[in-house]
This record gives C-alpha cells, sequence and structure tokens, in this order.
C-alpha cells in the first residue's frame, strides 16, 4: 500500500512537470504538490522502513517455526506410503491438515519459543499416530510405528541411509561364492552374510576380525534366551546406541529384532508408543461431523456391530443397521434417507459388496444440503481395490481386531454362549464337551500364526464352524443311546472329517485335524483331571459366570507346547513377523531415490552387480557336447533321460539371466530402451530380490544372494554328472523335478529285477550315520542322497531316530539318506512317522515331493502335532 502511494505521488508529479506552461515558479498549484510529495514521501518512507524491520522479525519467527513444518512434511508423506501397504489406507491433505492445525491450537502454550516447537511436535507427532494407528490392520500398526522412528532419525541425521538400507536388506545382495568362507560351523549362512554387508559401515568396520578372533564369546551371546538384554561382545556394549545394537541384533539373532526394534522406538519416540490402541467410539464420534462417514476394515472375527450397538443404546441414540448385497441399494438409499432427516444412526454392514453404491454414498453425504446434527454414517468394508478412493479418504477409519492367544479366543466364543445354551442338554458331559469344541475352534485358529509348522495351508476358520460343530453334538447327545455312551468315533470323524475338515485340503493338514481329535476327543476327556496341556484343564464350572471367571483366569501368553509344537516355533514365528516387516517397508521405499554410498545412483549399484554376476555365470551347455555325454553315461536310461531334462531347463534358465543382465547393462548406459521388464528387474536388484521373469522359471528364493549360490551349485552338479560320471551322492536340493529322480530310480531298480511291476515298487529309505565326505562308493542298488534339513525335532545319529529339537535349533542337518526301492503291496508300518519332504519352507503341494519314514520311541501322533517335516531348502 505504501508504495503504491508512491507510485501515485510520482506519476501526479511527473503529470503537473510535463503539463505545465510558463515559469515553475509562478505555478503555485505545482509548487503545492511538490510539498504535498516532499512531506507524504518522508512519510511513507518511515513506513517502509518500519514495515521492512517488520518483515524480518516475521521471517525470523517463521524460520524458528520451520521444525514444525519439516516434522509435519515426514508424517504427511509416510501416511502417503502406507497406501501402497494396503489400498484401503488412503488419508487425504484435508484430513492431515486438520490434524495439523489441531496441533498448533491444542498443544500446550508456552512464550518460551523453542519449548512451544517441541510442544506443538511431540503433540502433532502423537495425533498423527494415533489417528493411522487406528485405521491399521493389527499387523501393520509395528511396520508403521518403527517407520516414523526411522524416518525421524534419519530425517534428523542420527541414521544414515545406508543403514536404514541395512536393516531392510541385511546381506541380502550377497551370494556365499562371493565372500569370504565363514568361520565356523556352527554359524548359518544367512548370519555370515549379514555379517560381511555390515562391516561396510564404519562402526562395524572392524567387526569381522572381531568374531573371528572371539568365537566363544560371540557364541555364547546368541546362545542365550534374550540376547537384547545381556551385554554385547567385544566391547560394543559401551559403544553403540540403541539403534546400532538393533543393526547388530538384526544380524545375529533375527528372532531378536522385533524386542529391540521395541527398545528403539522407546529410546526414540517414548514409551506412549508402544501402547496398544484401544477403540475409542467416544472419540471418534466427538471427531465426527454428520458429513464424515466412519469405515470399519473388516478382518476375521473383527465384526464392531455389537459395540456401535451398545454405544447407540448408551446415549438412547436410534440405529438402524443394514448388509449390502446385491439389490439392498433401495433399501440403503431410504435408510439414509431418514436417517439424515430424524438425527439417527445408519450402519451399511460389507459395503465391498455394493462398491458402486459406494459412490453414491459420497454423493448423498456431501451434496444434501440441511442433515440433522445427530446423524452418523457408520459403513464397513473388506479389503476391495475397487473400493472409491474418496470415500476411504473422507472418512475416519478404524479397525477392530481381536486380540491373539486361547484366552482371548475362548472370551469371544464364549461371550456368544449363554447359560440358556450350556443348559440344553441333560446329559452331564455336554458342557465339557461345548467347552472341548471351543478349545479346539482356538487352537485351529492360533496355529495359523505359526506358519508351515501351524499349518499347510493358512484355512479361515471361523465361528460357523464352532456352530455347526456344536449343533452336531447336541443332536448326538440327543440321540445317544444311554447303554452305548457317547460314540467318540463318530465325533472325531465329524469335527476333523465334516466340520472343520470340510475346508481343510491339504493331506498333511487333514491329518493333522484327525490327530488333534483322536488326542483330545476320547473318554478321558470326561473323566476328572484331563488336561489339553498342563495349566489348560477343562473346567468344573456348572454356570456361564463360572466359566468367564476361568477364562478371564488363563495364561495371557500361549506357550507353543499347548498347541503341539516345540518351544523353537516361537522363534520361526519371530523371525518370519520380522522378516515380514521388514520386507513390507523395503517395498514401499521410493524406486527413484540414490543408492547405498553419497552420490551412487541406483542404476550405478544395479550396473555393477550385473557386471559382477555376469562375469561369474556358468557357460552354456553345447548340444553336441551333452548327446556324447549321455552316449558314454550308457545311453536312454532312466537316470540319464531325468539328467537330460534338468540340463535343457537349466539352459533355458541360464540363457534367460543372460540376456536380461546384458540388456541390463545396455538400457542403464542408454544404448537400449529400459522396458517395462527390465525397470521391474531393475528395481528388483536393487531389492536384492530375484527378479519376477527369472522366479517363474526357476525356483523361489529369499534373497538374489542365495538365489544366484543355488544356480551355480545347481549347474556345477549337472556339469560334474554330465561331464565326469555319475556322482556318488546326489544333491537332491539341486534338482527342478525331485519327484522325477525319485521315480527315475524307481524305474532302474525295477530294470535290475525281473517280474517287478512298477506299479507295486515302492520307495523305502534308511537314514545312515554318513555324511556326504564319507561316501566314496555308490550303492549296489538305489541312490544316496543329501541336502536335506529336519524342522520341528532332531535326530539321534546313533539310533537315526527322531528326537525333540534342540533349544534355539530350528533346522538340522540330515546326513546321507539311503533310498532305494522294493516290490511289495503290504501297507505302511503304523509305528513309523510318515515325514514330508518339501523343497521349500513353504510347504504347498507344488512344493512336496514325497515322504521318508522315521523310526520314534515316541509315537507318531507327536511328531505329526509337532509338525515334522523335511525341507531341501531353508533359505
Amino acid at each position: 500500500e505504501n508504495k503504491a502511494t508512491m507510485k501515485e505521488l510520482e506519476d501526479n508529479l511527473l503529470e503537473k512537470l510535463t503539463s505545465i506552461e510558463g515559469s515553475l515558479v509562478d505555478d503555485e498549484d505545482l509548487i503545492a504538490v511538490l510539498q504535498d510529495t516532499k512531506e507524504t514521501a518522508a512519510e511513507v518512507s518511515k513506513k517502509l522502513k518500519t514495515s521492512a524491520e517488520t518483515e524480518i522479525k516475521i521471517n525470523a519467527a517463521r524460520e524458528e517455526f520451520r521444525p514444525v513444518a519439516s516434522r509435519g512434511s515426514i508424517l504427511y508423506f509416510l501416511i502417503v506410503e502406507l497406501s501402497k501397504v494396503s489400498c484401503m489406507y488412503q488419508t487425504s491433505l484435508k484430513q492431515f491438515l486438520g490434524l495439523f492445525d489441531g496441533s498448533v491450537t491444542k498443544s500446550k502454550p508456552t512464550h518460551i519459543v523453542p519449548k512451544r516447537i517441541e510442544n506443538i511436535i511431540d503433540f502433532l507427532t502423537k495425533a498423527v499416530w494415533r489417528y493411522t494407528s487406528r485405521g491399521l490392520y493389527e499387523q501393520h500398526k509395528f511396520l508403521f510405528t518403527l517407520l516414523l522412528a526411522l524416518k525421524i532419525d534419519m530425517a534428523m541425521g542420527n541414521v544414515t541411509h545406508a543403514e536404514f538400507l541395512y536393516l531392510l536388506k541385511g546381506g541380502a545382495s550377497l551370494d556365499l561364492n562371493s565372500v569370504k568362507p565363514k568361520p565356523y560351523r556352527w554359524m548359518l549362512d544367512v548370519i555370515w552374510l549379514n555379517l560381511v554387508e555390515m562391516s561396510k559401515i564404519d562402526e562395524f568396520n572392524v567387526l569381522l576380525e572381531k568374531v573371528i578372533d572371539s568365537e566363544k564369546e560371540w557364541k555364547t551371546w546368541c546362545d542365550t534366551e534374550a540376547p537384547e538384554e545381556e551385554d554385547m561382545p567385544c566391547g560394543y556394549e559401551d559403544t553403540l546406541d540403541v539403534f546400532r545394537k538393533l543393526l547388530l541384533i538384526r544380524s545375529w539373532c533375527p528372532d531378536r529384532t522385533l524386542p529391540q526394534a521395541r527398545k528403539y522406538i522407546y529410546d526414540s519416540l517414548g514409551a506412549a508408543f508402544l501402547e496398544n490402541m484401544v477403540l475409542d467410539l467416544d472419540g471418534m464420534l466427538s471427531e465426527a461431523d454428520p458429513r464424515t462417514p466412519l469405515l470399519c476394515l473388516l478382518s476375521v472375527g473383527s465384526d464392531p456391530t455389537n459395540q456401535i450397538d451398545a454405544a447407540a443404546k448408551n446415549i438412547g441414540q436410534p440405529y438402524h443397521q443394514l448388509s449390502m448385497g446385491q439389490g439392498q441399494e433401495d433399501a440403503a438409499r431410504r435408510m439414509m434417507s431418514a436417517g439424515m432427516e430424524k438425527g439417527h444412526w445408519v450402519m451399511l454392514q460389507n459395503c465391498h459388496l455394493s462398491v458402486e453404491f459406494c459412490d453414491e454414498i459420497i454423493q448423498t453425504v456431501t451434496d444434501t444440503e440441511t442433515i440433522h446434527e445427530n446423524f452418523k454414517m457408520w459403513i464397513t468394508s473388506e479389503i476391495n481395490k475397487t473400493f472409491p478412493m474418496s470415500l476411504l479418504q473422507m472418512s475416519i477409519k478404524y479397525t477392530n481386531e481381536p486380540p491373539q492367544g486361547i484366552r482371548s479366543g475362548l472370551k469371544r466364543t464364549y461371550a456368544d454362549v449363554s447359560q440358556d445354551m450350556l443348559d440344553y442338554s441333560s446329559n452331564e458331559a455336554w458342557p465339557t464337551l461345548l467347552y472341548s469344541v471351543a478349545f479346539l475352534h482356538t487352537m485351529v485358529q492360533e496355529r495359523r500364526k505359526f506358519g508351515p509348522l501351524g499349518w499347510n495351508v493358512p484355512y479361515e476358520f471361523n465361528s460357523a464352524d464352532f456352530k455347526a460343530s456344536t449343533q452336531f453334538i447336541i443332536n448326538h447327545l440327543d440321540d445317544l443311546d444311554p447303554r452305548r455312551g457317547i460314540s467318540w468315533p463318530t465325533i472325531q470323524f465329524m469335527l476333523s472329517e465334516v466340520q472343520y475338515g470340510g475346508r481343510v485340503t491339504d493331506d498333511f493338514d487333514k491329518r493333522l485335524l484327525n490327530t488333534v481329535t483322536h488326542v483330545w476327543f476320547t473318554e478321558t476327556l470326561i473323566q476328572p483331571g484331563f488336561k489339553f496341556y498342563e495349566g489348560y484343564p477343562v473346567p468344573e464350572a456348572k454356570n456361564i459366570d463360572e466359566y468367564n471367571n476361568f477364562i478371564q483366569n488363563m495364561p495371557l501368553q500361549d506357550k507353543p507346547e499347548v498347541f503341539g509344537l516345540h518351544k523353537n516355533a516361537d522363534i520361526s514365528y519371530q523371525i518370519n513377523t520380522a522378516k515380514g516387516i521388514l520386507d513390507e517397508i523395503l517395498n514401499i521405499q521410493p524406486k527413484e531415490s540414490g543408492g547405498g554410498k553419497p552420490g551412487e545412483t541406483r542404476e550405478a549399484v544395479v550396473y555393477k552387480l550385473a557386471e559382477d554376476m555376469l562375469r561369474k555365470l556358468p557357460k552354456d551347455y553345447t548340444p553336441h557336447e551333452v548327446r556324447d555325454a549321455m552316449v558314454r553315461l550308457g545311453g536312454p536310461l532312466p537316470m540319464n533321460i531325468f539328467l537330460r531334462q534338468e540340463i535343457s531347463r537349466m539352459q533355458k534358465i541360464l540363457t534367460l539371466v543372460r540376456d536380461t543382465l546384458s540388456d541390463l547393462k545396455l538400457a542403464i548406459e542408454g544404448t537400449i530402451i529400459m522396458s517395462e521388464n527390465l525397470k521391474a528387474s531393475l528395481d528388483s536388484m536393487y531389492d536384492a530380490r530375484v527378479p519376477e521373469n527369472w522366479k517363474k522359471l526357476s525356483w523361489l528364493s529369499t534373497t538374489l544372494g542365495f538365489w544366484y549360490t543355488e544356480l551355480l551349485e545347481r549347474d556345477g552338479q549337472f556339469k560334474r554328472w554330465c561331464y565326469h560320471g555319475r556322482p556318488k551322492v546326489f544333491w537332491i536340493t539341486g534338482f527342478f523335478n525331485p519327484q522325477g529322480f525319485f521315480t527315475a530310480m524307481r524305474q532302474e531298480v525295477t530294470r535290475l529285477h525281473k517280474g517287478w511291476a512298477l506299479d507295486s515298487v515302492i520307495c523305502q529309505n534308511l537314514v545312515t550315520r554318513f555324511s556326504r565326505e564319507d561316501i566314496h562308493d555308490a550303492p549296489p542298488e538305489g541312490v544316496y542322497i543329501h541336502g536335506l534339513f529336519l524342522e520341528g525335532a532332531s535326530l539321534d545319529r546313533k539310533t537315526g531316530k527322531l528326537v525333540e529339537s534342540k533349544a534355539k535349533v530350528l533346522f538340522e542337518q540330515m546326513p546321507v539318506i539311503y533310498m532305494y526301492a522294493i516290490n511289495t503291496t503290504a501297507g505302511k508300518d503304523g509305528r513309523l512317522y510318515e515325514c514330508p519332504i518339501y523343497r521349500k519352507p513353504a510347504r504347498t503341494d507344488l512344493n512336496y515331493i514325497g515322504s521318508i519314514d522315521f523310526e520314534s520311541d515316541i509315537g507318531p501322533r507327536h511328531w505329526i502335532m509337532r509338525g515334522v517335516a523335511l525341507l531341501c531348502d531353508i533359505k
């Protein structure tokens, strides 16, 4: 305004000067204008000087509050990243700005500026954390909190980008052939690769030397129950902060990564960020206005309807609900219209079944001119990729997942059990059978968290299975002949083959379910003193309150042994959970960021990796050389035909890898166009993952380094067999089709015996005491195999029998196994444990190879519940 006034005066003066006629001093108007201009100019100059000083003060004050804006930026881009974790995690800028503005107005005021800034930042961080966590599934809440701590520390310079990437990837990009051999046999390959990669970080540049020099110290520390609670070896306890200790724990003890990550969050953000969030409906209602829908993201057992119904009754609020589906749109329109007019609450359930109608919900809520102030729009939906983004961004999202554990599962089940149901049957066994089915229902659900050790396939057992089972038992007891008593085989069959077994598709899972019902549902169940496991008896209760009190006093934490598993199963669970979280964080990282070292781009990192892999890649197989080798090996015998097929498959992979790496180098140089496939391969290789097109043609592997090592080892076995003669011992992991290998062996043995028919020839096994190095001659018939790992049990080397696993030893390497064939139509010996063999830790039908029989002093049921299996690969 002042500058505009000066301009106007100048223009006015110039106009007078140009239009004057005669002498300047005779023009009184001009003199008046000059005088006025002079006075005004002095006044304006004074004001301009004052405003310039004020602007400097404002800029200085604004700069003081820049840390608040920086924290806001970190938080906003973090919650935007979460949409890559799940399509339902959408948050709008408007929602975030509401939280940001609220933090400025609601945080504790003080005239001390640094303290005021600290108050705003603390309030904003907690507000955004609470708001976002409320709308996340349980499995993603810890991921979000850990990533929040990491992003803040990276922005503050407390954590480098290289350290951040190491936490996520470890030594995944290294292969065993590119590093010096591990110093100790007891050390796992993955740990050694982690340590080699970590030694590139400044704080750990002498780590490898310290590990080599102090074996006993490191092994003692690793073998403790909770290494993160013990002093770290070689003086690292005093020199490392909490985050660097997390890196060391992540390298040595993957199963303790999460406990140490909690310590890091406590140190970085505070104890408040580790608290479990409890659904606060009152708090949500105070945040929501009539035009803001409240959206519940559903999962198994997480329906919030009862809580919302109870909340409505508490305040006398009229409440109507409707389950969406085909043809329900008109009823929903009428319900919404009446609710907006009269101020009722409206609940539309399962909106993922009517995604098209969701657009209409948005329009109705935003375009209706007058809405009653008491109106609330409640929505529930499962994850659906086509769910409208605008509805997600305008809603207050929340989840309501049930807590984990047997105690929580039984509480949930018995919440639907009334005293009338308990008194339904006069048979005295009825309350015990009801509780036992409820315990079984919880057990089959809780075993899922242990991955393949629990169930090969994670089945979605739900309350319908429990209701059907209890209804069957009621009917069975009603029709019971008192003289004959309960038919336990009938109950066992109906539970394991029909009610729960109806969902089970895997044969070994069906065997497990049969075993559980045969162990629990017998005459001993209704006799005094029966226990499912120590500390888990059948309650001697008479009414529903006594049952609820008994359940309330059950242990909060369940040991794996309760589910029939070894305590090592919990270590597997912790490792898989930590790996899942770190992999998910790696997945959502921007793909255009720089490399690990300053000034090094992603392309430069991948270019070096591609060059290194090309240099080590084995030579192609020459067709005529392979043909000549087959003739030398004896022509078209079953084993030679199998080898020819394996070599053909390996050649396709070698060609694909060579072409991809060569094209990738050319694309990075700019010689050819970077296609979508090449870009995907570049991203995968930078993240130390196997490119998708390689994976489709080859085998699964957790890291690129392990995959490439396996490629070299597989090729080595084929070339030695092809060009130097049949191996004495076969590495079973190195075959694409191990079933074909066993079939070829059966055919070979059948041809050696006149009168044998292949249909009646079956595989038999003998577990030897020998390691691969001890075998110098091939067997007269059959084959020796090695490379298998035992999970869920251990092996007594002297007797060859199964025994309990050693503490903290998840996998035990098997000695050489002699596989041969016999001609028989007799069935299997029931005292032996039929142990399935899988190619990879994921125990699917695709990975199933066959089975091996084990002897044991404990019956096979014990090992079935332990989930014991043989794996070709544990990486």
